[in-house]
């Protein structure tokens, strides 16, 4: 059995904000738009708080409406911000948090056709019996890209069984799974209203439970995630938020041991590294093992040169990229026959390039995704 996980950062849509020969020319978008949402998260809006919103919706372009290039003003009740006529200016109406519930989106367009076909071609290429994805819009666009991949001559093995339970993330990015014929889905278990002491949810989008069947008649237990990211800052709250998910998903792979379970996967994008406070109640609390120290995990063709072995999953793959993972329960870390880190589609930067790509794959905007493939052969 092939198992893997990719982050696809989406199918048919992604940020317009990434869709950019350049998307490093947009940071400022980026960091407006990640200081605008942790402003709106206050209790109370001081002068100063609502003078830098006006700031930021001015740089956004979302001064006169609720809608700028790259990004939108998601409002679902209560009022933010007053735009009377010229030559009146907009002013922030909101004293806090309580007064309305919204945030601020990054508009969504198009992904480049050559940037789905890369990722589509990866997912071939690999043809993983059971692959976790993460970032999907929904699995109809899954379904709809599984005919892009067979148009494109790229797909050798259809996926047969595709799963997608809706998460928390109001973006619509969730985490699923696909398999192939002969490992059917069985019994499914969500978490999307597990919660935190606070009474806040714990999974930013969900860590569902999948009962996957083998051939053989084994039974694997599946856990795709998506941890909090950093993207905006590595500030308390979001580390915060990775340790509960970390302590939740620890906690659900011990009473699956209990309950008798002896294969189990928990695999996705954890969004931290190896030595991270926030991962050691998973990574060290558990007696989960990272696929990637298992002595036949030697697929990661790397040329940086600068003494890293190339194991990270992220950017360029340096060491200290690694932020996606293949945790696999004692039972099956003792099966693993062979795995690796997949990268053709992803951008290898230039001086000098890091691995092969795919001929025709020659600007960073046609990259698959930011993340690169982790998979492994289990023999089960």
């Amino acid at each position: 059995m092939r198992i893997a996980a990719f982050n696809v950062e989406n199918l048919f849509d992604r940020a317009k904000v990434f869709n950019d020969e350049d998307p490093e020319a947009h940071r400022d978008v980026l960091d407006a738009h990640a200081e605008l949402n942790k402003l709106f998260e206050k209790p109370v809006y001081s002068d100063a708080d609502t003078a830098r919103m006006l700031t930021l919706i001015t740089q956004l372009g979302m001064l006169r409406s609720d809608e700028g290039k790259f990004t939108r003003i998601r409002k679902i009740r209560g009022q933010l911000i007053s735009r009377p006529r010229p030559p009146r200016q907009p002013y922030i109406v909101a004293d806090g948090r309580d007064d309305w519930v919204g945030w601020c989106e990054l508009r969504m367009g198009p992904v480049d056709e050559a940037a789905m076909l890369n990722t589509a071609r990866m997912i071939g290429d690999v043809g993983a019996d059971v692959l976790a994805l993460v970032e999907i819009e929904s699995r109809p666009v899954l379904l709809a890209f599984q005919d892009f991949m067979r148009e494109k001559g790229v797909l050798p093995v259809p996926y047969r069984h595709m799963m997608i339970i809706d998460g928390n993330d109001g973006r619509g990015i969730d985490v699923g799974l696909a398999t192939h014929e002969g490992y059917p889905i069985g019994e499914m278990r969500s978490h999307v209203d597990d919660l935190k002491p606070d009474g806040a949810p714990i999974f930013s989008r969900d860590c569902p439970e999948y009962e996957i069947i083998t051939p053989s008649g084994a039974q694997i237990m599946v856990l795709p995630n998506h941890f909090k990211s950093k993207y905006g800052g590595n500030d308390p709250a979001s580390k915060a938020k990775r340790l509960a998910q970390s302590l939740a998903v620890a906690a659900y792979y011990n009473r699956l041991i209990a309950e008798g379970f002896e294969n189990i996967v928990v695999l996705g994008d954890l969004n931290d590294t190896p030595d991270s406070a926030e991962l050691d109640p998973l990574l060290n609390g558990t007696a989960l093992r990272d696929v990637s120290a298992h002595p036949n995990f030697t697929e990661f063709e790397f040329n940086a040169g600068n003494g890293d072995r190339g194991t990270g999953t992220h950017g360029l793959g340096n060491d200290d990229d690694k932020i996606d993972y293949l945790l696999l329960s004692p039972a099956l870390f003792d099966r693993v026959t062979k795995g690796g880190i997949y990268r053709k589609g992803i951008w290898p930067g230039s001086r000098p390039a890091r691995w092969t790509t795919y001929p025709d794959f020659t600007k960073k905007h046609q990259a698959a995704s930011d993340h690169h493939l982790i998979w492994a052969d289990i023999d089960i």
